[in-house]
């Protein structure tokens, strides 16, 4: 395909297609593409952009979805990731062979299409439960004994240090089972080498164990270490008691020799193996591939097989890893419509720069190609030569886009780069001779209702494409793109094309009118020329102002639905923090009181609410009996006000006021509990405290100190009513409003009292919410996608209005010369450039402004969002002026800005060529 350029030079044509008596013909496409350099430069340049971000696209969608997923999946730890098997210990001897020999086993049946982790395979024997140690010299926080687990890793000398003492060996025969601890725990416990660690199971099986090393952890966060019982330090646990107590909780490792006695510590013992998959390898096309391998890994013949072939017939094995794969693929199709709107926009305006640029081409070189048909030359034979011409024009350009996006853009998937590349090589190289058949075909008569009629068809088509996705909504989640949510922006944006082609045609010649009866040239001149076209249609062409719109609609659409997700995703932040910061105690704990004073005083906080919440509470009269519930208990005023800026649990402080002495105190009850309270009379039950008479105040949704838990829960009144309960007084978390710093919220949770242990204390603001759920990269890549087109779409919307103007080039500055021997100063011929462009210009970013308020009007409510926001039920992209009209003031700034700079570069400079050389038309 050649693109527009300058006139054609005034040399002969070359002979028309056909054998020359006395004469060898000069090469056709030799002697085109050296008549004009310039015009061929640029169509292979416009090619070359057009395949590279043809060519780009789906390797960038395929990098993006890859990285998302490992992202996604990397997030959820080494346990959800991995494939745990495990069997109950061999009756038989036990050995670290056979342990060993099993994992061989394992690992020859995984894959093909997933692998196993650089970091390895995890796997030994440990005991089920463990036991008290009766020391009297460990430490006891609340009086509750130490527990201690044992077990056997293989390779655990490759990840530890032996700091003090052996390594556990022995321990075959009577006597305490030789250990090794982790030297934090024997500092936390107060354990030594040298210890023996006594225990009373008051079975005939009692054992000890005698601490013979000490060793840290090279690496505590290594995922060798994942989902092991407290392998590297001691951990606080709580018992299960209505009064909480806190105890530790370790781990030590035993020798190979000591594996049989591992079962008589902890009752039973267990070989495992985890097998973690390199996720890093994963992609995202091959995800229902990898599902089925690994659902067939767990269960089926292939587990059938293992259980076999390791003489473990108990063998079990399991991984959370097939249900991270749905969800994952989940969000990916629920994505791919909103990730899908950017690209299309952009392909939509390539595609109108092919048909435009074609028409031009053909439009200048309508009279060359009517000779040659009409001295010999067959249709065929020229469209063949018209062909050959793009070809050495257009194919080597789009091989090395083609290589280059490859090169840039490295992913094993091929599919979509070649097919992309192959239509834009085919857009580029057909659209010329495409156009050029049309103006050889034989002339009819006119036809004055065809155009009509193909408008009205696109009207039809849009009208039903918007009706059907408003009244269906997009497709269900995991049907991937949705083609009619795609589709209906840019058919939108079709029709305000055709409707402005209609319309600025007549404005502008009705300001023509009312310029014509003022005095002065200028104004009349440049309207009167907008209003009447150029070329031998004479009136203006729809192609540039539907490129203008196209990139406009798209651009506006999408801005407002990341507006739309944006500030969605703040809501929903605020909903899981409960407000705009919290604080939590640990379990068992309470908030000190010199804490909540502190908070309350930081700058920035608005609003200051102490919260009591429980999960272990009960309400009796339901009916049920009884039903286990969460309470919350906290100022009714100042909760009401916080459960309406959060928007969530919204309710009336005054439906919490306490009756009258003796009255049951009022409640508010969630959905699910109200539907199994009954009409009561309820009693609520907290520890020993006695029972407390309530009654349903109000139902709601949810409320701001539970985000995201459903089920049952009451909220109550703090004060009097509730202060019976002596717990209730003592708030275990703290929720404000406003912005408090979260360096000085760490700050005093550092500098507060603290119980036993200073772990479990917790510091979460919506800031930092906000900002973990905008890391997603599925929503960081649908972003960067969409700019990347947006910015593409604008660039060619740019370059199609700028094709037109230099198409109108010559017969303006033929016009423009002859104004300039009757007195047009220069600048005035400059204005009379801008007064011909920019009506159009600036009306098809007007009516892209409209036509995508109207896109965001009409198909905004049933665009489901949750795959952006990270949140579920989010449907509906919101009307905001500001992003739709930003895009609509860039794109009439760059195209001002550039016809501007075309008519002050060019403009002058081709009226004094047009003066020296003469009117040669």
């Amino acid at each position: 395909m050649t693109g527009p350029a300058a006139p054609a030079t005034a040399t002969t044509p070359p002979p028309p297609p056909g054998p020359q008596a006395g004469a060898r013909p000069a090469p056709w496409v030799r002697t085109r593409l050296r008549a004009a350099p310039l015009t061929t430069l640029l169509a292979a340049a416009l090619a070359f952009v057009t395949v590279l971000l043809s060519a780009a696209l789906p390797r960038t969608l395929d990098r993006s979805a890859d990285r998302a997923l490992r992202s996604f999946l990397q997030d959820r730890g080494a346990g959800a990731t991995s494939v745990l098997v495990t069997s109950p210990a061999q009756d038989a001897a036990q050995s670290p062979e056979g342990l060993d020999s099993a994992l061989a086993t394992l690992l020859a049946r995984t894959g093909p299409g997933y692998g196993i982790a650089p970091s390895g395979p995890v796997h030994g024997s440990r005991s089920l439960k463990p036991r008290s140690l009766d020391n009297p010299e460990l430490a006891r926080p609340e009086g509750v004994a130490p527990v201690l687990y044992l077990m056997h890793l293989r390779k655990a000398e490759e990840h530890v240090r032996l700091v003090e003492g052996r390594w556990p060996s022995g321990g075959t025969s009577g006597g305490p089972v030789p250990v090794a601890l982790p030297q934090k725990t024997a500092q936390t416990l107060g354990a030594k080498v040298g210890t023996v660690l006594r225990t009373s199971s008051g079975t005939p099986d009692e054992v000890d164990a005698e601490v013979v090393g000490l060793y840290t952890a090279n690496d505590e966060a290594d995922v060798y270490w994942t989902e092991l019982p407290c392998p590297t330090h001691a951990c606080p646990r709580f018992t299960l008691k209505k009064l909480p107590e806190m105890y530790w909780e370790a781990a030590a490792l035993v020798g190979p020799d000591a594996l049989e006695r591992i079962g008589r510590w902890g009752g039973q013992a267990e070989e495992f193996w985890r097998l973690p998959v390199d996720v890093g390898a994963l992609r995202a096309d091959q995800l229902p591939s990898v599902e089925r391998q690994i659902a067939g890994y767990m269960a089926g013949r292939t587990a059938a097989e293992l259980a076999r072939d390791t003489d473990r017939p108990r063998l079990r094995i399991g991984s959370g890893l097939p249900a991270l794969l749905t969800q994952a693929r989940a969000r990916q199709a629920a994505a791919a419509p909103l990730a899908a709107i950017g690209p299309a926009g952009l392909a939509g305006v390539a595609l109108v720069l092919f048909c435009l640029a074609g028409a031009l081409t053909a439009d200048r070189r309508e009279a060359e190609l009517r000779l040659l048909h009409a001295r010999g030359g067959s249709r065929r034979a020229i469209l063949l030569r018209l062909l050959g011409e793009g070809a050495v024009t257009v194919l080597p350009a789009a091989g090395l886009a083609t290589a280059l996006a490859v090169q840039l853009l490295p992913t094993p998937r091929w599919t979509a780069t070649v097919l992309a590349a192959s239509a834009a090589s085919l857009f580029a190289l057909l659209a010329f001779p495409v156009r050029a058949a049309v103006v050889l075909s034989a002339r009819r008569g006119p036809r004055p209702r065809r155009r009509p009629a193909g408008e009205l068809l696109v009207l039809a088509v849009t009208a039903a494409a918007v009706f059907e996705v408003r009244r269906r909504g997009v497709a269900p989640a995991g049907e991937g793109v949705d083609p009619l949510l795609v589709a209906a922006p840019l058919l939108l944006a079709l029709c305000g094309g055709l409707v402005l082609a209609r319309l600025v045609p007549a404005l502008v010649g009705a300001l023509a009118w009312v310029a014509g009866r003022r005095s002065g040239l200028v104004g009349f001149l440049g309207l009167a020329r907008a209003a009447r076209g150029t070329g031998s249609r004479r009136r203006p062409s729809v192609l540039p102002v539907v490129a203008l719109l196209l990139a406009i609609t798209t651009a506006g659409f999408g801005a407002a639905v990341l507006a739309t997700v944006d500030s969605a995703r703040i809501e929903v932040a605020r909903v899981n923090v409960g407000g705009d910061a919290q604080v939590t105690a640990p379990y068992g704990e309470i908030l000190p009181e010199t804490l909540l004073k502190a908070a309350a005083a930081l700058p920035g906080v608005r609003l200051s609410v102490p919260v009591w919440t429980d999960d272990d509470a009960f309400v009796f009269g339901t009916e049920q009996g009884s039903t286990k519930v969460r309470v919350v208990v906290a100022d009714p005023v100042a909760y009401a006000e916080l459960a309406r800026a959060v928007g969530w649990g919204e309710f009336d402080p005054a439906r919490l006021a306490a009756g009258g002495a003796g009255a049951p105190v009022p409640a508010l009850f969630s959905r699910d509990f109200a539907r199994l309270a009954g009409p009561g009379p309820h009693e609520l039950r907290l520890d020993d405290a006695g029972p407390l008479p309530v009654k349903g105040a109000g139902v709601v949704e949810g409320t701001p100190a539970l985000p995201g838990v459903g089920g049952s829960f009451v909220v109550l009144p703090a004060g009097p009513a509730t202060a019976k309960i002596a717990q209730t007084t003592h708030p275990n978390r703290w929720f404000a409003l406003g912005s408090p710093a979260r360096a000085a919220l760490d700050e005093l949770v550092r500098a507060a009292p603290k119980g036993p242990t200073s772990e479990g204390w917790a510091v979460h603001t919506s800031a930092d919410e906000n900002a973990r759920l905008a890391s997603d990269p599925l929503r960081r890549s649908a972003g960067r996608l969409f700019w990347a087109s947006v910015a593409g779409a604008g660039g060619l919307a740019l370059l199609a209005v700028l094709l037109t103007m230099v198409r109108a080039a010559p017969e303006r500055a033929a016009l423009l010369a002859r104004l300039r021997t009757m007195g047009l100063r220069p600048r005035q011929g400059v204005a009379v450039i801008l007064t011909e462009a920019l009506p159009q210009a600036l009306a098809a970013a007007l009516g892209g402004a409209l036509v995508a308020a109207a896109a965001v009007a009409l198909l905004g409510p049933a665009v489901e969002l949750s795959a952006l926001v990270g949140s579920r039920s989010h449907t509906g992209v919101r009307l905001t002026v500001w992003p739709v009209l930003t895009q609509a003031l860039i794109l009439a700034g760059l195209v001002a800005a550039a016809l501007i700079a075309e008519a002050a570069l060019t403009g002058r400079r081709q009226i004094t060529t047009e003066l020296r050389a003469g009117d040669q038309r």
